[in-house]
C-alpha cells in the first residue's frame, strides 16, 4: 500500500503550475483550442488542424436543440422539474450512451472498422468482410429508424473532402461496406455512426478513446432545451402520469451484473 498516486497524464500544484500530459498547461498549452486539448487528453497525440476541424464538425452536425430527442428530453425534463441545470446536463450526457441509437452503435461501429480495416489490408474485399461479420453479429452504422436517409452525411462528406481526409482506408471502406449491405437489404444505407467511426479509425482512435470523444457529440443541443424547459411551468413539459405508460418489454434486470462494464468492446 502507498499513499502516492503515480500518474503519467498530469498533475497540479496549487499556486504554482499544472501539467497536462507532460506539458505546462498555462505556458505550453495556453493558446490551443479546446478540441485540440480534449483530443490530446484522450489520445496523448496532437492532431493536425484538418483533423481537429473534422472532429469539431462532427459535434456541430449532431447538436440538435430538439427536446423530443431522447437525451435532450432527459435534460429538459430535469430542468422542468427544477433540478439543477448541471444535473440535467449530466443526465442527458449519460443518456447519450444509448445502446441502440446513441453511443452504443458508435462503439460497435469502430470495433468493426478496426477489425475490417486489418482484414482489408490482408486483401479481403468489403463483400467478404461483410459476409463473415454477418455470420456472427450485426454491423451497426447502416440503416436508420424513421428515415433511412441521414441528413448529416453530405455536410460531413463535404467537410472531410475540404480538409483532405477522404482517402483514408477506413473512410473508403465505409462506402464499400454500404454497397455490400445494400445488396442484402435496400434500406441499410450508411448512417452517421458508420462514417464517423470510420474517420476515427483513420485518425488512430481506439474504441475506448472514440467513446470518450463521441459521448459529447450532441452536447451543444442540450443547453437550449434546458433553458426553454426551465422557463415553462414546473411539471408541464411532456406531462404524463406513469400509470398511462403501458410497457410489455423486458422485465426488471439486475443492474449489479453490469458493474464495471462501460460497454467498450473487448478483444
Amino acid at each position: 500500500m502507498t499513499d502516492v498516486l503515480h500518474t503519467r497524464v498530469g498533475a497540479c500544484w496549487p499556486g504554482t503550475r499544472a501539467v497536462f500530459r507532460g506539458h505546462d498547461l498555462h505556458r505550453d498549452l495556453a493558446d490551443v483550442g479546446w478540441m485540440d486539448l480534449y483530443v490530446f487528453g484522450i489520445t496523448g497525440r496532437r492532431m493536425a488542424p484538418a483533423a481537429l476541424r473534422v472532429l469539431e464538425g462532427i459535434w456541430t452536425l449532431t447538436s440538435y436543440p430538439d427536446t423530443r430527442l431522447w437525451n435532450n428530453r432527459v435534460a429538459a425534463l430535469a430542468a422542468n422539474a427544477r433540478s439543477a441545470s448541471v444535473l440535467g446536463l449530466s443526465a442527458g450526457i449519460a443518456a447519450t450512451e444509448a445502446g441502440v441509437f446513441g453511443g452504443g452503435p458508435g462503439l460497435q461501429a469502430i470495433d468493426f472498422f478496426l477489425r475490417a480495416g486489418e482484414l482489408n489490408r490482408q486483401g479481403l474485399s468489403a463483400e467478404t468482410i461483410v459476409e463473415r461479420e454477418l455470420q456472427t453479429r450485426r454491423i451497426l452504422g447502416y440503416g436508420r429508424p424513421l428515415n433511412s436517409t441521414d441528413e448529416r452525411l453530405h455536410p460531413l462528406m463535404r467537410l472531410v473532402e475540404r480538409e483532405g481526409l477522404n482517402q483514408g482506408l477506413h473512410y473508403r471502406l465505409a462506402f464499400d461496406v454500404e454497397q455490400a449491405m445494400l445488396r442484402r437489404k435496400p434500406f441499410l444505407k450508411m448512417n452517421f455512426a458508420a462514417l464517423t467511426a470510420a474517420l476515427a479509425a483513420d485518425l488512430g482512435f481506439t474504441a475506448r478513446q472514440y467513446q470518450l470523444y463521441n459521448i459529447l457529440k450532441t452536447l451543444a443541443g442540450m443547453p437550449p432545451c434546458i433553458l426553454e424547459a426551465a422557463e415553462k411551468a414546473e411539471g408541464s413539459l411532456m406531462s404524463r402520469s406513469c400509470v398511462e405508460v403501458i410497457y410489455d418489454g423486458v422485465g426488471p434486470r439486475n443492474w449489479g451484473d453490469r458493474a464495471g462494464n462501460d460497454g467498450v468492446p473487448q478483444g
